[in-house]
């Protein structure tokens, strides 16, 4: 029988071998990843305001693979062999006939002083310590930013720090702190977000505006100090700082004959095949695809990737050809705790709808709509 092995447990493999047994592909599914539950981090801008716990935010998975037929194995990818065809980990190789790199990226963490700063997705645990730090503050300043990979513009975490900017603002005038406290955004572009269009970037900028928060754009950040962002041409003293930087793929990358791009992904066309490997695919935050610029690194996306890597599995275990290619298509709802901004982007369109509490709601529905799915 066929074995296809998944590398990872998040958003991308999930919806992968969900497909290929929606597509009927009858062969054994094989996955690998060091914990066996997924880690719900769209949410995690929640923690803080206390709409949402750690706890429930972590999914086991135990039903999803039963339901399934996956059969998983806890160990960590330490690098490949056979042009793919051999898995290596730190609990022995796997062997398969399609391999489906769906790992996810890494944090590059090379600013100096990097450790100064809470990476809000790097994990729940670092949610919940932005909401004990929140809680312990009387006053002083906070200041939120993000960056991306220089040699890999995409590969970018924005979104999630836009909606902690305005999610820490809303909060604080919610339990009458505000007046205590300066926020201060700052980005390395002048216009952050841009990749959402430029109504959105507007709208954002003056969403800030209006609630006080100051910016600092445009200026190259050179280190990060215990209570100081360090800027070329400026500093902000700084009580909390939340950074996040660029992606890059995963360190074991280095141990394989991957192609990569040069910011380090997994170079791969529109099919997700992985250049020059037959029967490898990538989906999500790993790769490096063709497409338009504005092409996003978030959930939505990889599903996308993981719907046409199983599409073109399935092509190949009948003997087609594998043709079909993923969607670019942006999909993000900037939250900011009683409200938010819809924002819709494909090649044809470009919609940014006004700030309305219904937004707010149907993110809280989308959350729900995937636990329930992997529950």
């Amino acid at each position: 029988m066929t074995n296809i092995t998944i590398i990872g447990s998040g958003f991308a493999a999930l919806t992968a071998a969900r497909a290929l047994r929606k597509r009927k592909v009858d062969a054994t599914i094989t996955m690998i990843s060091p914990r066996r539950e997924l880690h719900f981090l769209p949410s995690t801008i929640w923690i803080p305001a206390g709409i949402r716990s750690g706890a429930r935010l972590k999914v086991q998975l135990a039903h999803f693979f039963a339901k399934h037929r996956i059969d998983f194995v806890e160990a960590s990818v330490t690098g490949l062999k056979h042009g793919g065809r051999v898995v290596e980990t730190d609990h022995g190789d796997v062997s398969n006939d399609h391999l489906i790199i769906a790992c996810g990226a890494r944090f590059i963490r090379k600013l100096p002083g990097i450790e100064h700063a809470l990476i809000p997705c790097e994990g729940i645990a670092v949610g919940e310590e932005i909401g004990r730090r929140l809680d312990a503050m009387k006053g002083g300043t906070i200041a939120v930013g993000f960056s991306t990979n220089p040699e890999e513009p995409g590969a970018m975490r924005g979104g999630p720090m836009f909606e902690f900017l305005f999610i820490i603002d809303t909060l604080l005038r919610q339990r009458g702190k505000r007046p205590g406290f300066q926020i201060v955004f700052f980005s390395p572009s002048p216009r952050p977000g841009a990749r959402l269009g430029q109504r959105a970037v507007d709208g954002l900028l003056q969403e800030m505006k209006d609630r006080g928060i100051v910016t600092q754009l445009g200026r190259k950040i050179l280190r990060i100090e215990e209570r100081k962002v360090v800027l070329e041409g400026g500093e902000i003293d700084a009580d909390l700082i939340l950074f996040m930087p660029g992606l890059t793929g995963p360190a074991w990358l280095a141990n394989t004959e991957l192609p990569l791009s040069p910011g380090g992904m997994i170079k791969a066309d529109e099919c997700c095949r992985v250049e020059g490997l037959p029967n490898v695919w990538v989906a999500g935050d790993a790769g490096s695809f063709p497409g338009p610029d504005w092409m996003p690194k978030q959930a939505h996306q990889a599903d996308l990737q993981a719907l046409a890597v199983a599409a073109n599995i399935a092509a190949v275990e009948t003997g087609a050809e594998p043709s079909t290619r993923f969607k670019p298509e942006l999909v993000c709802i900037v939250d900011t705790l009683d409200s938010g901004m819809l924002v819709f982007r494909n090649e044809k369109f470009n919609f940014v709808g006004p700030k309305m509490k219904l937004f707010h709601w149907l993110k809280r529905l989308f959350e729900r709509h995937y636990l329930t799915t992997f529950r």
